[in-house]
């Protein structure tokens, strides 16, 4: 047979006098830790390690560029606003950060690869996936890469229509300089040679078509005329079955298969 036996109060009061005593001891405990290690200089970000594609921006410009921005130490720093500061750098498309105890940072660095230049100014390019990004140190002057204009997203559709144009002059020597999709859905080129070459409006297939017969056939009617493509000044492939072709020095038009040669100009010498 068991028996209970119930503390005094005093006592109980002592015990529960003790176990909150025993608990604030071990939350000032927690606390002054946390205190120490947010604020030891040993866990201050002390040293950033920027890997990858650095072609435009030295890792030490972007050091320099982004380590105000950081917030926090090793503990505490906001990984998401320090990738975002490095994405802010010109060039940078992507940047992926870690953290490397007790006090270091890596960040390995994507850039933007161009492959046009978009709009009538020197700071916005396309990379190969149609994203228009902007910088301020590039000179269009030195540059090769081709001029894509058109109204306000829809740069991936100007680049898609410059890769299937394109190719189809290479044979002659030259290349698309400008390619440009006008408000009304005209296209407009303009080639190294300084041609200009109107396509009209319509999909990239019926674009295709016309570039294509214009390609196949305008070094046999410069020849006739005892001309080079280089001597193109404009060609208009708008018209059905054919197109009107200005040569330095000679106008005319070529006819194709599909019907005669539109009116009001001259056919080709024969």
């Amino acid at each position: 047979m068991s028996t209970s036996m119930t503390l005094p109060f005093d006592v109980r009061l002592m015990n529960f006098t003790t176990a909150v005593l025993a608990s604030g001891l071990l939350l000032a405990a927690v606390a002054a830790g946390l205190w120490w290690v947010l604020r030891n200089p040993m866990f201050t970000i002390g040293q950033i390690t920027v890997t990858g594609d650095t072609r435009h921006n030295s890792a030490a410009s972007l050091r320099a560029a982004v380590e105000p921005r950081l917030k926090g130490n090793f503990f505490t720093l906001d990984l998401g606003a320090a990738q975002a500061a490095f994405e802010r750098a010109p060039w940078v498309r992507k940047a992926m950060v870690r953290r490397e105890f007790p006090n270091r940072l890596t960040v390995d660095l994507q850039e933007y690869v161009p492959v046009a230049q978009w709009g009538e100014g020197d700071t916005h390019l396309i990379d190969a996936k149609g994203h228009v990004f902007e910088v301020s140190d590039f000179d269009s002057d030195e540059s090769d890469l081709p001029m894509l204009i058109g109204p306000d997203g829809q740069a991936d559709q100007v680049l898609d229509m410059y890769r299937a144009l394109d190719p189809l002059i290479e044979p002659l020597g030259v290349a698309i300089a400008t390619l440009e999709l006008q408000p009304r859905g005209h296209w407009h080129v303009v080639l190294d040679s300084g041609a200009d070459i109107e396509l009209g409006q319509g999909s990239q297939a019926d674009l295709v078509a016309r570039l294509a017969q214009f390609a196949g056939t305008v070094k046999e009617v410069a020849a006739r005329h005892q001309r080079t493509v280089e001597a193109v000044e404009t060609a208009d492939l708008r018209h059905p079955g054919g197109y009107a072709l200005r040569l330095r020095g000679v106008s005319t038009t070529r006819a194709g298969t599909a019907g005669p040669a539109p009116r009001g100009t001259p056919r080709p010498a024969r």
